[in-house]
């Protein structure tokens, strides 16, 4: 008798486990700061054992890179995505307001530096895939805009979210459209 194939969305118990594991890592985050938080405290927190988390995460870095992955799936998605790139910019918005106390918690003071140069560096990689033709990824400009990039998300937060997802990627993108132009032989 043949297994049935594997879901693709995971089963409530993992999918339970994983909500509980990222709501104990941003609490330990506010209090305690990234670097000072351990599997230990974040299994404690969550009520889950250390077995359960290993069996979703290698450490604690794979966690915030699991929540970080999602955001970069959804605005890099395949070329049979029909959305525009301000449609992918808005829906990257979306992801961060969604977890916008994961994010605020990461790329605040108490947050990780490890975790904002993952940001930055995925997005200035973005331009290998053609988001910003004309530039490769050792390019000046691409590391400039993603660290705009990541700022516009950083005051965002910081202001509490003060406008909808759609409009903060909207003006970013205006911003990072002004210095493509600008850069543009």
């Amino acid at each position: 008798m043949s297994r049935p194939p594997q879901a693709a969305t995971p089963n409530v118990r993992v999918r339970r486990t994983r909500a509980l594991l990222r709501e104990a890592l941003v609490e330990l985050i506010e209090e305690r700061g990234f670097e000072r938080v351990t599997v230990g405290d974040l299994t404690t927190r969550a009520m889950v054992s250390r077995a359960a988390f290993y069996r979703n995460y290698r450490d604690k870095y794979a966690l915030v890179e699991q929540i970080f992955d999602e955001a970069m799936a959804e605005m890099t998605a395949d070329d049979a995505d029909e959305r525009t790139p301000g449609e992918r910019w808005a829906g990257f918005f979306r992801h961060i307001d969604a977890y916008h106390r994961l994010y605020r918690a990461l790329l605040g003071r108490k947050g990780s530096p490890w975790f904002a140069d993952r940001m930055r560096t995925s997005l200035a990689a973005m331009t290998t895939t053609g988001h910003f033709p004309g530039h490769t990824a050792d390019d000046l400009v691409p590391t400039v805009l993603a660290g705009m990039f990541v700022q516009s998300v950083v005051w965002w937060l910081e202001q509490d979210r003060p406008c909808p997802p759609e409009e903060i990627a909207a003006r970013s993108a205006r911003l990072i459209r002004a210095v493509i132009e600008s850069t543009a032989d």
